[in-house]
């Protein structure tokens, strides 16, 4: 496949805009398309409206050239690619009408030879149904055009990096559509592509992310128990790390993101009967949040009885992981909106040093917060957290170390 064609991306978000900018970065024409205007209209001044290192250089560039461009409707192009969010039903019941709303104003711009790539998270069966959808719609498209999949894998904060150098798995509907689509991927991918069927690709992102939910449920269900053992996990997890074939992750206070926290219910939702340890995994760090969130309320309860007065808390951290500002399915954010319920006028600081504000949470300058808390939770490990003097803090300060940031 040559660098001279129009490639129309659908959704202009985490994943959309970086996957635009890097194409376009490439000499390849990009006309991205989002339903928030203010998304659009910050893109054509080579801005950006989210928080993703070496990406506003890359957006700026691309713009400055003429080789990305957003609008609010869907451009013709020759390559589609559809990275909308999938959000859930009632029960955790995975919704793909984006996805079937970006396919059908993709419909009509269809024309002989196209490739179609939907990298939304989806769950097994999603592109056979666009598929199917395509061609009950426009029976002539049959065997004329290519349909695939494959998802994203990056980690944000790295995302611009990862894009180019992670491997990619990548399932078309039919042979043709599979090599088409790899022959696209080749053009800015440098990681290896590797070839299967839809069905197997779309399995293989849920997979990924189900099986570190598992293993983050490991290490919060050893935290519970610790707890109750009155054993520090930490040291613990350090000392069973160090047989050659153990590698348990970190605890925290549960599990966040748009891909962690979300995607194993796209199995368990399917396969209810056959994925029980997924399923009981997701209870699992979603309890844990919940936990936490109980424990710094009977911190509180513990310091009135103690000091006839309410406490002052400091809840460190809102994202969902270290040194981002994505607060999407945070854990943190779930257990700052508990505190924050709970609360009785005493003093609350919330403190996030990755955004500068919040619709719900006032912020506060973590040194600041630090000072003033008589109760402190970490709860998220960011850098600027780690400069604290926590050792030699004043005898009545509670801190509550939930995400190992205490060594």
């Amino acid at each position: 496949m040559k660098k001279d064609i129009t490639v129309s991306v659908i959704g202009l978000g985490y994943i959309g805009l970086p996957t635009s900018a890097l194409i376009a970065y490439n000499g390849i024409k990009v006309q991205g398309t989002d339903v928030n205007n203010k998304v659009v209209e910050t893109i054509n001044k080579g801005d950006i409206h989210i928080e993703e290192p070496e990406l506003k250089s890359y957006v700026a560039d691309a713009v400055k050239k003429r080789n990305l461009e957003a609008f609010s409707t869907v451009k013709p192009g020759d390559v589609y690619l559809i990275v909308v969010p999938t959000p859930f039903k009632g029960n955790h019941e995975p919704d793909i009408s984006f996805v079937k709303a970006a396919t059908q104003n993709i419909l009509p711009l269809l024309k002989k030879e196209d490739l179609l790539i939907i990298e939304s998270t989806s769950p097994v069966g999603t592109t056979e149904k666009m598929a199917h959808f395509i061609f009950e719609e426009r029976p002539q498209l049959k065997g004329e055009i290519s349909i695939a999949y494959c998802p994203e894998r990056v980690l944000p904060g790295n995302v611009m990096h990862e894009l180019v150098h992670n491997d990619r798995v990548i399932g078309g509907v039919d042979d043709v559509s599979t090599q088409k689509a790899a022959d696209f991927y080749s053009l800015f991918v440098k990681g290896e592509l590797h070839k299967t069927n839809a069905r197997t690709a779309e399995m293989c992102k849920l997979t990924e992310n189900a099986s570190r939910d598992v293993q983050i449920a490991f290490a919060n269900e050893l935290s519970l128990i610790c707890d109750k053992a009155d054993i520090n996990v930490w040291d613990l997890i350090k000392l069973a790390n160090k047989h050659p074939r153990v590698n348990i992750l970190q605890p925290g206070c549960g599990v966040g993101g748009h891909c962690i926290a979300v995607d194993p219910y796209f199995i368990v939702s399917e396969y209810p009967l056959e994925s029980q340890i997924i399923g009981k995994a997701r209870e699992i760090n979603n309890y844990k949040s919940f936990w936490v969130a109980e424990k710094i309320q009977n911190a509180r309860l513990e310091f009135e009885l103690k000091h006839g007065r309410r406490p002052s808390v400091a809840i460190m951290g809102l994202a969902f992981k270290p040194n981002i500002d994505d607060l999407r399915e945070s854990p943190a954010k779930y257990i700052a909106q508990k505190i924050l319920q709970n609360s009785n006028n005493e003093d609350i600081y919330f403190v996030e040093p990755n955004i500068e504000e919040h619709k719900v949470f006032k912020l506060t300058n973590y040194k600041k917060a630090y000072e003033k808390a008589d109760i402190v939770a970490f709860l998220v490990a960011h850098d600027e957290f780690k400069s604290l003097d926590l050792v030699n803090k004043p005898e009545d300060k509670v801190v509550l170390n939930f995400c190992g940031i205490i060594k």
